[in-house]
This record gives structure tokens, sequence and C-alpha cells, in this order.
């Protein structure tokens, strides 16, 4: 198949591209420097070519407080990103199914991290625009396949982990964050009490997931998770564990922005769909991540 793909060079964006070429289809990669999709007419050079698929995985975002700081030009951002793809996918790429991803954000932390409740509520307000410009995209996805009967599949991740994480100076993921500080040694101070709770999926596992889903579910919505979440301390006790470097050491600021208190997804859907899905066990993909993370800071 002929597949597009935005935010090709980004974490998750590497290891689909791979997968699919794996796969044997033909892809096309776009990323910010060779397409800015906040320019309505960038997607016009690819019009010519009929794409079986398009997966948009592209977003203005980064971790950590980025949201805080920059609200208003993250609404401005992304939606230019993702009204110029949804319109260049209705008028000129009808016949490709059209695969997004969303974000566990955009879910009311008061409410079940279920499917049925991702329109509702209102998600936690730190993060607020950037979660309603995905929820904002999952309209977009259901108004044209209502009018236009376009074909599109909606993906939630939990925070994704594994090697060949972005290094470009960007915030990390906390994940990667705590792997660096524990790596380094010496002072590690973390933000917040530690008692927050994150769930993570290794991003093979997620492609694998998407991938699947993607050969049987059609217009509706996916969380992809482990369907497990630890504190920020029992994270890094396992960190300290697989390094051996002492946990007694690590402080907490108590200061710091923590974002929610406690953020896992209900997977019965997922696993409805893909019953063979089964994740990569966490001490083994944290070594794996571990390693990786070493070997850039030497």
């Amino acid at each position: 198949m002929k597949i597009l793909i935005t935010g090709a060079s980004g974490f998750l964006g590497r290891f689909l591209s791979k997968a699919l070429v794996n796969e044997g289809h033909d892809l096309i990669l776009l990323n910010s420097k060779n397409c800015d999709l906040t320019v309505e007419a960038s997607l016009e050079a690819y019009s010519h070519i009929a794409f079986d698929q398009i997966y948009h995985l592209a977003a203005w975002t980064q971790a950590g407080d980025f949201c805080l700081r920059h609200p208003g030009e993250q609404w401005i951002m992304n939606q230019k990103i993702n009204t110029h793809i949804l319109s260049w996918w209705q008028k000129k790429q009808p016949q490709a199914k059209m695969i997004c991803i969303g974000t566990s954000c955009s879910y009311d932390p008061q409410l079940p991290l279920s499917e049925e409740y991702y329109l509702q509520g209102t998600p936690i307000e730190s993060l607020y625009t950037y979660a309603m410009t995905k929820r904002m995209l999952l309209i977009g996805l259901m108004a044209l396949q209502r009018q236009f009967g376009l074909e599109y599949l909606y993906v939630i991740p939990s925070t994704l982990y594994g090697p060949h994480y972005h290094v470009d100076g960007r915030q990390p993921h906390f994940i990667f964050d705590l792997i660096q500080k524990i790596v380094r040694g010496n002072s590690v101070v973390l933000w917040g009490d530690g008692e927050q709770k994150r769930e993570l999926i290794h991003v093979v596992d997620f492609v694998n997931a998407l991938l699947t889903l993607n050969k049987c579910e059609k217009n509706g919505w996916f969380n992809i998770g482990s369907g497990v979440e630890h504190s920020i301390k029992e994270f890094a006790k396992a960190i300290c564990n697989l390094t051996g470097f002492d946990a007694m050491k690590i402080q907490y600021d108590l200061s710091k922005y923590v974002g929610a208190r406690s953020k896992v997804l209900r997977i019965e859907k997922l696993k409805k769909a893909a019953p063979h899905f089964t994740p990569i066990d966490l001490n083994v993909g944290l070594k794996e991540t571990i390693e990786w993370v070493k070997g850039t800071l030497q």
C-alpha cells in the first residue's frame, strides 16, 4: 500500500515507519522540515499520489509544563495542522483511511479513562488547550465520516517509552527524565511528591497494537496502553534497582508541576479487538531503555 505519515521523524513515527516498511508498504514520510502543516498548501505536492492510508502523528507539543506556557500557541498551531490535514484528506484523498493519534490528556480525570468518556467532562486545566485540540481532531474525523463516508481510526496512547527517544533538547517525558537523572547520579531531584501515578507502554507494543487494530477496526477510537499504573516513586525504585543507584538519595521538589495525580487507561476494548495483545514486561523494557540512555550520555 501507499502510505503517508505526518510526524514521521518523531519517536513514534520512526518505529511506525520501520514496522510499515517491514510489511512491504511504500511510504512518504513528512516532518516539520519537509512539510509545514501549518501552511494550508503544504500538502498539495502530494495530491497526485493516491494513498491507501494516512497516519497523522504530527502535533505541536512537548512534555512537562510546555502546555502551561504555550496554551494560545498550542491552540492555533494544532488547529491549523489538524484542519489542513483533514481538509486535504476530504478533498484530495477520500479513498484513504485516516489513522490519527489522540492523547490521554483529553480525558476528564474525574471520569473513568474509558473510550465512552473521551469526549465528556473537562480535561485537567494545565493540559486543557492541547487536550481540546485532540478532541476536536476526533470530532473532525467523525464529521467527515458522517458527511462524506470517509474511513478513519483514532487511537489514544498512554505514555510511550523505549530506546531511540528524541534527544533534540526538548523537555522529555517523565520516564526519560527519571532515567537520565538517575543514570547521571549525583543529585537526583524529582518533581512533586512521587505519589502521582503514570502508565507506560513500550513503543513497539503500541505500534503492534495500532497495526492490529487498523486491520480490523474503522470509524472508532481505542485506548492503547498496558492497563497498569505505578507511582513515580515505584518507577524510580525500579530504575535504581536496574542501575545500582541508591533510591534513598532521591529528593522530591513539592513546588514543581506534576500534572494529573493518576492516569491509567481502560483497555477492555483493545483486548476485545486484539485478544493476543501482551505488553513487554516493564523491567525488560526499562532495562532496554536504560541501556540506550546510557549510550546517549557517553
